[in-house]
């Protein structure tokens, strides 16, 4: 069903996925986890291990809207089992869930708003869609480039990209903080045309 069909959501839940670990901390693959810290810093909050969530949780709120933030803590296959979990306790639909990953098919410095649709290869999104039984959350596509060949993607996402990379990646989620607001107060649209117009005049 096309996302313009669906009722609008106030998102609820914003999930960076990631592997666990300082060894992979600086990994492309946590790059979505780059996204929830970034948020943090600016909100001046932190994150607490939370055992029955599997993961590190933290609330804030966009103005009137309460939010959980969430970065597993589980190996990103089985990302869902945390997502699941946060989700079933408070009662979050996945039309209320954004999650923030990152995408080889998009450049450094590029991102994109999506709701629902296939999962690209990407085992984090695959274990949230057989966990949650439905494809209908939000995702954020950070751009991390591709490494040319697949037979060399486990590795690439796996290492730490260029310092000129990240610096693009760092600029595109500093854009994005300043739309998450309108994003999740429900006003998706708006945000994701703010967004493509950001992308459009770099």
């Amino acid at each position: 069903m096309p996302s313009s069909k669906l009722p609008r959501f106030e998102i609820r839940l914003i999930v960076g996925l990631a592997n666990p670990g300082q060894e992979y901390a600086k990994s492309r693959h946590n790059a979505g986890a780059w996204l929830v810290e970034a948020l943090l810093k600016q909100s001046n909050s932190s994150l607490k291990a939370e055992t029955k969530f599997q993961g590190l949780v933290a609330k804030m709120a966009f103005g009137d809207v309460k939010c959980c933030l969430l970065i597993p803590t589980t190996y990103m296959n089985h990302s869902g089992r945390a997502v699941r979990a946060l989700a079933h306790f408070y009662h979050i639909p996945p039309e209320a869930i954004l999650v923030v990953h990152d995408d080889l098919d998009l450049a450094p410095g590029c991102a994109r708003f999506k709701q629902g649709g296939g999962e690209g290869g990407h085992n984090g999104l695959k274990d949230i869609v057989a966990q949650l039984g439905s494809k209908d959350f939000w995702r954020l596509r950070l751009g991390i480039g591709h490494p040319g060949h697949r037979d060399r993607v486990h590795d690439y996402v796996l290492n730490s990209p260029s310092v000129a990379d990240r610096q693009k990646i760092d600029a595109v989620i500093a854009e994005i903080l300043t739309l998450l607001p309108t994003f999740a107060s429900g006003e998706q649209q708006r945000a994701i045309q703010a967004l493509h117009t950001i992308q459009e005049e770099k």
